[in-house]
């Protein structure tokens, strides 16, 4: 299957103004995203899919591609869904969405996402990883309920699983799952999706991904090991992100 990475980018962000285009390391935070997704090799292509006109110059003054797209789309997966109906990019089997401002996104995440896209045809997959049971309590915090066959039950900024009963703490621990911020989809799940009306499940967590989970699409969840990352929303977590970039950077990490 061939791999196109696409990062939808734009500046309508009200908890951080101008989002794609603060700086990370110096250089915007799109671009560090654009340029951690080449780097993981993961995908055939990489382009970014934006309606600012000053989000596709910091790419291109980068070297990066980024796309032009409509300013309308309600989520993320629809801008991204239009990039992939363009001619220059039908030739590409499987879509990748990664979150424009998750710049430490793992090859792992990456990779599990595709292997659990690839697994029996299924049209839709995204990844998880186990986190502590204090983030139950943070709604800027997405969490997932997954069933036996790895299958997406439920995400939510609300506490879930609850613990009903403080005595069943040790089962609730491996079952604290964080959601990662990258979608895979076939290209017939990719159309499927965007061709449903936005449902109020997503409209009330403001979470996409509930669209096509209350319509009964298939969602595998790959779980990675990982520590959680989360993205960058806020000016105090624009201040870590750079405090973590200048520890990598110094130490000669990635």
């Amino acid at each position: 299957m061939r791999t196109l990475a696409v990062i939808p980018a734009r500046l309508a962000a009200t908890r951080l103004p101008r989002k794609p285009l603060q700086l990370l390391g110096g250089l915007p935070l799109i671009v560090r995203v654009w340029q951690r997704a080449l780097s993981l090799d993961v995908a055939d292509r990489v382009v970014v899919a934006t309606d600012s006109a000053e989000v596709a110059r910091a790419v291109a003054g980068a070297g990066g591609e980024a796309v032009m797209t409509r300013a309308d789309h309600p989520s993320g997966t629809d801008r991204v869904a239009e990039v992939a109906s363009l001619d220059a990019f039908r030739d590409f089997d499987a879509i990748l969405n990664l979150q424009g401002d998750e710049p430490f996104v793992s090859a792992d995440a990456l990779r599990g996402t595709l292997a659990a896209l690839r697994a029996g045809g299924t049209p839709l997959a995204t990844a998880a990883t186990h986190a502590p049971s204090d983030v139950l309590q943070r709604p800027d915090i997405v969490k997932v309920v997954t069933a036996d066959d790895a299958r997406a039950l439920y995400f939510s900024r609300a506490p879930i699983p609850w613990l009903r009963d403080p005595s069943d703490e040790a089962l609730l621990t491996p079952l604290v799952l964080q959601h990662v911020g990258v979608y895979g989809y076939s290209r017939s799940g990719l159309r499927q999706w965007v061709e449903l009306p936005p449902h109020p499940l997503e409209r009330v967590e403001r979470l996409e991904q509930l669209r096509p989970l209350a319509a009964g699409m298939l969602m595998r969840v790959a779980i990675v090991d990982e520590p959680p990352q989360g993205g960058i929303d806020t000016p105090e977590d624009l201040v870590r992100a750079n405090a973590r970039w200048t520890e990598h950077h110094f130490a000669g990490r990635t």
